[in-house]
């Protein structure tokens, strides 16, 4: 395959520029290769492992003419042709399209829909259930600005996910979770035992670098104040707390806070970085509206008004919509512990699943064109 040597070779040329003294010191340049290398070297392992047991196929098939190594080759041949074929279709896997952001790091909003203070509530256990998951793959999650109440819940949280050592990237853990969460529970101040419906709207925004946004500061107004906690209690005895305000009394008006931590001059460099991936997902969202309205065939856009997820507490069930059969239905108890895993494994096998079949269609149709 064309495709499979020109990734072998771009990988060396990144392994070659990582060695170089002049890609250590532009940190964005190294974070950009170093990111690549983590990308590419799933594929580049197999291909060197295809390499090496290809030798060894044909190692012993030249045996079979030997009478004293015949069996002992024969014994041989059949699982390597087994574990061959087995890497030719993990490479075809490898090859399918990926999101181009898969490796960024992300910010990550959980908002309260319907339910009032019980849907507060969920938000925080999304929360501490994504900070399990995450921490588990790897990653790492700060809360930056949270809107909590007396009552142990949140209106909204926001939070940024970046990616650790091993890990495979912030959005392609989370990139699965954009979209409505419904919880369907008896609350703790039901006195009936009635069971109420609530929904939480969950965001993930891929980062974006500083020169992907252009963001016209004339058009942001930021006010500083003095970091809040829970019902209003002051944490902080300086006014480091930043709010950024685009556009602010139109219609276009995205408001960003930023609290997270002690300096000023932090919190709004982290503010911008939310705006700009704010404003970045929006210019995303518009440029899918008009795809779709271009493709009426399109299904499964994503879009976050749909209830992606259903949470069920007198079951003990977690219910993905956009899965079916088995693979739909999860334990309560082990997913909102953080076992999230599972769930997104079975959304990307069946995305790769869809991607096989488009393949193979425009494989026929290119094959029917050419027949032709």
């Amino acid at each position: 395959m064309s495709r499979l040597t020109e990734l072998a070779a771009e990988f060396g040329m990144v392994e070659r520029a990582l060695g170089d003294p002049a890609a250590l010191a532009d940190t964005r340049e190294y974070a950009r290769l170093t990111r690549r290398h983590r990308e590419l070297l799933p594929l580049v392992t197999l291909l060197r492992e295809r390499d090496s047991v290809q030798a060894d196929l044909d190692g012993a098939r030249e045996l079979l003419s030997d009478p004293d190594m015949r069996e002992l080759a024969a014994s041989e041949i059949a699982p390597l042709e087994t574990r061959l074929t087995d890497i030719e279709s993990e490479l075809v896997l490898l090859l399918l399209p990926t999101d181009p952001d898969d490796s960024r790091d992300v910010i990550l909003e959980l908002r309260a829909g319907a339910g009032g203070a019980e849907a507060g509530l969920f938000v925080m256990d999304l929360l501490r259930m994504y900070t399990r998951y995450v921490e588990g793959a790897g990653l790492r999650l700060n809360v930056l600005d949270a809107n909590e109440s007396d009552l142990g819940g949140a209106s909204r949280v926001v939070a940024e996910v970046t990616g650790g050592p091993g890990s495979h990237g912030a959005f392609r853990a989370l990139r699965w979770e954009r979209g409505v969460h419904r919880v369907q529970r008896v609350p703790a101040t039901e006195s009936q035992g009635r069971i109420h419906t609530s929904t939480v709207t969950v965001a993930v925004l891929p980062e974006v670098e500083e020169d992907e946004v252009q963001l016209d500061l004339s058009e942001v107004r930021i006010d500083v104040f003095r970091s809040q906690g829970a019902g209003g209690q002051g944490v902080n005895t300086t006014d480091s707390a930043v709010r950024a305000v685009y556009r602010a009394g139109t219609p276009d008006e995205i408001m960003v806070v930023c609290q997270d931590g002690r300096s000023q001059i932090k919190n709004r460099e982290k503010a911008l970085v939310v705006l700009a991936s704010r404003l970045a997902e929006r210019e995303r969202a518009a440029r899918e509206e008009r795809e779709r309205s271009q493709r009426a065939s399109q299904v499964g856009s994503g879009d976050r008004s749909e209830k992606i997820r259903t949470y069920n507490y007198p079951q003990n069930r977690v219910t993905d919509h956009r899965l079916e059969g088995d693979d739909k239905n999860y334990p309560l108890d082990s997913v909102i512990a953080g076992n999230v895993a599972p769930i997104v494994a079975a959304l990307a096998r069946a995305q790769r699943e869809l991607q096989l079949m488009d393949m193979a269609a425009r494989d026929a149709q290119e094959t029917s064109h050419g027949a032709a």
